[in-house]
């Protein structure tokens, strides 16, 4: 057999995968539509999207990945069908923090899949009171990134807000110097998130030390001015430079080649155990030696460990504060709820902010 008829054979099988494909990707469609209309007539409510469920999958799809394609890789094409499948009965309405081609927004997709409905918003907040009021059946925010810490508009909101987490993702960030200018000479101005100017200081210290670097709300809007104003530059994603018209000038320009934004996932609903869990709470007590002490000895106790510790002014009283906590574990969890049930009695305010799946990948 020679290679065109080894080729034509080969070719031949991919033509008969695909169409079973095609006919798997139906079938389970469908059964998707038969679980919704099940749930409905049952009184389970409208909103079909499970976290746990969708997390358990996505786990189980990379734990029994043979390759070539990584474990990434098909967790995001699983993520994609599972979205597809879902959009055929409850379109899912997502807030995220905008305006198009924020990283925000490619954490709002990665979680959710291509075929929700977005919605940007211009600052974090309105995402909250969005969710709240049912507009929107979900949020993205960012809370922290692994270089420059925690997002505080995010954790202001959970002082005053009902809603709960329900998932997180986590997103390496890479930002790109886009402009429609040719070279960096030529650049005068820089835009950038506040928190993005920080990312890159080293490489802009090294590239760009004359240059003008200009804070703006996010860095979509950076892209935004960049395509309009001439000699200047922004700081933004691959996706910005699609959107906005611009050119690549240099790309991977965080100091840090692992920096990660963590993002919240916020809804109204409680989410149930997914073998792979956090809880996230607030907690808050009277100033006096070895509050913190007292406050983290049940976690201890229990053996739970702590994966994250924030704090932040309780706005209620000078010099009072409230710690952003999160644990690993599920509030069902009888260690966690042990742990819960001694922290009530050390905390004059203890709020739990949700139990939902780790980020998957």
């Amino acid at each position: 057999m020679d290679d065109s008829q080894q080729l034509q054979q080969v070719r031949a099988r991919i033509d008969a995968l695909d169409e079973q494909i095609q006919r798997l990707l139906n079938e389970r469609a469908e059964l998707a539509r038969q679980t919704a209309q099940i749930k409905q007539a049952a009184g389970l409510g409208e909103n079909c999207f499970r976290p746990e469920r969708e997390a358990e999958i996505l786990r189980r799809v990379i734990a029994r990945n043979p390759g070539p394609l990584s474990g990434q890789e098909m967790a995001r094409l699983f993520r994609e069908i599972m979205s597809a499948c879902l959009a055929l009965e409850t379109p899912l309405m997502i807030a995220y923090l905008g305006p198009e081609g924020t990283f925000t927004e490619a954490a709002a997709l990665k979680h959710f899949g291509h075929s929700v409905k977005t919605r940007p918003l211009i600052a974090i907040d309105e995402i909250f009171r969005e969710v709240e009021a049912g507009t929107a059946h979900y949020g993205v925010v960012p809370v922290e990134n692994s270089t420059e810490g925690a997002v505080t508009h995010t954790l202001d909101q959970f002082l005053i807000s009902p809603l709960q987490i329900c998932g997180e993702v986590e997103l390496r960030i890479h930002h790109h110097l886009l402009s429609r200018s040719k070279t960096l000479a030529e650049v005068n101005r820089l835009y950038a998130h506040q928190q993005t100017l920080a990312q890159c200081r080293g490489w802009l210290d090294a590239h760009l030390a004359g240059c003008e670097r200009i804070p703006v709300s996010s860095n979509a809007e950076a892209a935004r001015r960049a395509g309009n104003e001439p000699d200047c530059a922004a700081i933004a994603s691959d996706r910005a430079r699609e959107i906005y018209g611009l050119q690549a000038l240099a790309i991977n320009i965080e100091d840090e080649p692992g920096n990660t934004t963590r993002f919240l996932v916020i809804g109204s609903q409680a989410v149930v155990p997914s073998g792979n869990d956090k809880t996230s709470l607030l907690l808050s007590g009277p100033n006096r030696s070895g509050l913190l002490y007292d406050l983290l000895r049940p976690l201890a106790d229990n053996e739970i460990s702590m994966t994250r510790l924030e704090s932040r002014p309780s706005r209620r009283k000078l010099w009072e504060y409230v710690f952003f906590i999160d644990v690993e574990g599920h509030v069902d969890d009888p260690k966690v709820a042990t742990a819960l049930a001694a922290l009530k009695d050390q905390a004059s305010f203890l709020k739990l902010l949700g139990s939902y799946p780790r980020a998957v990948i």
